[in-house]
Order: C-alpha cells, then sequence, then structure tokens
C-alpha cells in the first residue's frame, strides 16, 4: 500500500526538536532551530549532514517543505554578509518555498538520538555516559572488546576504514567519543585513562601523543561519525508526525 502521510506546521516540528534537544543549554557556534523560513505546512522532510546546494537540489526534486541539517548555513566564524555561496544555497529554498532547520552541538550531545550516543550503541557498548562537554564514555561488556575487532566495528559501523594510531592495550573496556573534528580532546581521553578515543578527524600532533599515552587514537571521518543524529531525527518526526522522511547520503571523504 501506497505510504500515507499527514500534514503538520513546520512550527509544532520545531517545537519538538527544541523540546528533545534543549539548543538553549549550548553555546555553539551557529544559530539552532529554523534557519530559512519556507511553507507552513510540512508533509516530507529530507534530512542530511550538511546543508550545500546537493542536498537542497535533491530536497527540490523530491518536492519537500522542509531541509534538517546538522551544519546549518550560518556560522559565526564566517564573514558577516551573505557570500556567493550562500546565496545560491539560499535561492532554490526561497524559490520553492523549503524551510532549513539545523542542530549542531545540541544534536552531538543528545544521550539518545546524539552521534556520540548512537556510534556507542552500534559499537556494542552495554552503557555510556556524558563525557567531554558533548561526547560520551563507552563501556563495553565484561573485560572489553579486543582492539581489531574495535577497529572492524567502527569501519562497519561508519562505512569506512579509520585510521588508527597510538599503541592502547590488546583490549578495550573504556572508549571516549566525540564525533566530527575533535582531536583537541584527546588529553581529556588520556587524563581519564581512556583505553581508545574515537573521533572523525585527525591531527598531526596527537598520532604522537597517542602513542606516547598508551591509547588507541581512531579517527573515522567527520561526515561519516555524524549521519546517525539528523538520520533519527528525520525518522523520529515521520514516526511521531506521520510526514515522510529521506536521508539524502551525500558522503564527504573528510
Amino acid at each position: 500500500m501506497p505510504f500515507e502521510t499527514s500534514s503538520v506546521h513546520v512550527g509544532a516540528l520545531i517545537r519538538d526538536l527544541d523540546e528533545l534537544l534543549d539548543p538553549a543549554a549550548f553555546s555553539d557556534m551557529g544559530p539552532n532551530g529554523l534557519q530559512v523560513p519556507g511553507r507552513e505546512l510540512v508533509t516530507k522532510v529530507v534530512t542530511g549532514v550538511t546543508a550545500q546546494r546537493e542536498l537542497i537540489d535533491r530536497a527540490v526534486e523530491l518536492k519537500a517543505e522542509l531541509v534538517l541539517v546538522h551544519h546549518g548555513l550560518f556560522w559565526d566564524f564566517q564573514p558577516t554578509g551573505l557570500s556567493a555561496t550562500q546565496a545560491e544555497r539560499l535561492r532554490p529554498l526561497f524559490r520553492h518555498e523549503i524551510g532549513l532547520a539545523a542542530y549542531h552541538l545540541p544534536l552531538d550531545a543528545h544521550p539518545e538520538v546524539g552521534n556520540n550516543a548512537q556510534l556507542a550503541t552500534r559499537l556494542g557498548c552495554v552503557g555510556h555516559e556524558a563525557f567531554a562537554g558533548i561526547g560520551r564514555l563507552g563501556e563495553f561488556p565484561g573485560e572489553g572488546v579486543a582492539a581489531s575487532e574495535l577497529f572492524a566495528r567502527v569501519g562497519a559501523v561508519c562505512d569506512r576504514e579509520p585510521l588508527v594510531q597510538g599503541a592502547g592495550p590488546e583490549r578495550v573496556r573504556r572508549i571516549g567519543i566525540v564525533s566530527g573534528a575533535a582531536a583537541k580532546l584527546l588529553p581529556r581521553a588520556i587524563e581519564l585513562g581512556l583505553d581508545a578515543f574515537l573521533t572523525g578527524e585527525p591531527a598531526e600532533n596527537v598520532m604522537a601523543d597517542a602513542r606516547e599515552a598508551g591509547i588507541h587514537f581512531i579517527a573515522a571521518g567527520h561526515y561519516a561519525t555524524e549521519t546517525f543524529g539528523v538520520r533519527g531525527l528525520g525518522e523520529r518526526l515521520a514516526e511521531r508526525f506521520g510526514i515522510e522522511h529521506v536521508f539524502a547520503d551525500i558522503p564527504n571523504p573528510v
């Protein structure tokens, strides 16, 4: 049978996401919530990691009324005013009355639907707690998991071979997880005596730091470690409000 969709006011969707993620609790690098207003009624939402022209064009093709992303259009570190690239991303949104919403750090940090919580669960951790602000500290059952098995699990979960450095123990019991670009947080994992630290992007200095501290440093890709949260948000909205959800996978090698 064909999928029957409902229409819901965009304000109800944003309120639901705000209540779940509590963006006001975070000091972020850009605005969280609705960044670009579109049509008031939404029947289809397209999710993706980063607000870019290819994602927006897919939303146009799919006739979506809302785009929901992890990395939004506007950042504090960008110059004031619209760049030519930003303008080109905004034009099809305005032309087709498509809204765009973004949730950055709140989506990394959430203890259930967040990127780091989902990574911990998918890697086989039996429990996880807050770590380094937005990350999660996961524990593996019993005597832990063999390091080689952990690396294989990371590759399977993130759908790419991770970069592994350092010299951690043969079995990993505790792992710190902070998706995206968080190599600078390795010292926190070392301070806590963790066996491994997982993030998205590597950094030149952390390779020697990890080796000398006796910890496994795993870089599995910024994009690859941050697909889980926004997809989970889309699935949540579809289930709660009866709208259609499509995740647009646009892989990035970084």
